[in-house]
């Protein structure tokens, strides 16, 4: 059976069905209990069903949040920890980067650290410089994280479930517009493998590989391509660390031609991995070079129409796809 769910719900189940799973699930964040339930409202009402001991209210500290879900994790407990920007995790990088990402190798595997860290990256409310990055690249280049970027709600609720049931820790970044997405999400306690990339849309004259909600902006341009006779393949990674290398580079042989779009800067974005490993693995299998479109290098904008202008949309990947095609 399948349920339509907005993207903000599919979350809220997969962390109330984990927690009614197993009771070392906690969350910690900052106003995450009731009666606010977060920022952007994925945990309202978990604090009133499972209490406060296991639904925790942190101070405005992101190195002390994340202190704690390192501590909590290694000592038995399975943390989700929400950050309510992916900015935000600059005050916290030793603790990701230099314990969470490392404990494991340095006790030769005698100490796991099953830990999530839910954030919130990407633009579309005017939020600025500060609150509105996607800095994604940056984690995926830190051995031992996993990397985990759902576009769907039955993606976003799936990959959770693995997620907090993963012995590794996870940074699981959404999207700030795709909460109030709908769509269908299967019923029950089905999870989604971490490292399984799915084709959103099949296609033999070009591949667009796409993360987060620039997926939705790839599938409206391929749409718009379609009506021109070219049938673009559309492929969501869904995660980036572990990366389904099989998917991306059997569609390129399939269709000789890669466009690869991320919201994030350009310069040393997830897409230069992306471009790189598709040149060293199937360089003979590309009819045209790679195209990357990608965010503008620059600060993100507060106004309304420049945030609009230095990132990505439909028509973009619409242009990037002809200029391959060429």
């Amino acid at each position: 059976m399948m349920q339509e769910l907005t993207y903000r719900e599919a979350l809220h189940q997969a962390l109330r069905e984990e927690m009614q799973r197993d009771d070392r699930v906690i969350v910690l964040g900052e106003d995450i209990a009731d009666p606010f339930g977060g920022p952007f409202k994925v945990t309202t009402g978990l604090s009133t069903e499972f209490g406060t001991e296991r639904v925790r209210n942190t101070p405005i500290s992101e190195s002390a949040m994340i202190g704690c879900t390192v501590g909590s994790a290694i000592t038995g407990m399975r943390p989700v920890a929400e950050l309510s920007y992916i900015d935000f995790t600059t005050c916290a990088m030793d603790q990701i980067c230099n314990q969470a990402a490392k404990i494991r190798f340095m006790t030769g595997g005698q100490v796991t650290v099953p830990m999530v860290i839910r954030t919130e990256g990407g633009t579309g409310r005017s939020s600025a410089a500060q609150h509105a990055q996607s800095l994604e690249a940056w984690f995926t280049h830190v051995p031992g994280l996993l990397v985990v970027m759902p576009s769907t709600p039955a993606d976003a609720k799936g990959l959770l479930k693995s997620a907090i049931r993963c012995d590794d820790p996870v940074m699981f970044i959404e999207h700030k517009l795709l909460y109030n997405s709908k769509g269908l999400v299967p019923d029950g306690d089905v999870t989604i493998p971490i490292g399984k990339a799915e084709v959103k849309r099949q296609g033999n004259d070009v591949t667009i590989v796409a993360t987060s909600r620039m997926v939705l902006e790839a599938l409206a341009a391929a749409e718009t391509l379609a009506k021109e006779g070219i049938e673009a393949e559309v492929i969501d990674p869904r995660t980036l660390v572990p990366l389904d290398k099989r998917a991306i580079l059997g569609s390129v042989e399939k269709t000789g031609r890669l466009v690869i779009v991320h919201e994030a800067v350009k310069r040393s974005g997830f897409g230069a991995e992306l471009a790189a490993m598709v040149a060293e693995e199937a360089l003979d299998c590309l009819d045209a070079p790679i195209i990357r479109v990608a965010g503008a290098n620059s600060p993100m904008p507060f106004a309304p129409k420049l945030e609009v202008h230095v990132i990505p949309n439909a028509d973009k990947i619409a242009a990037a796809v002809r200029q391959s095609m060429s």
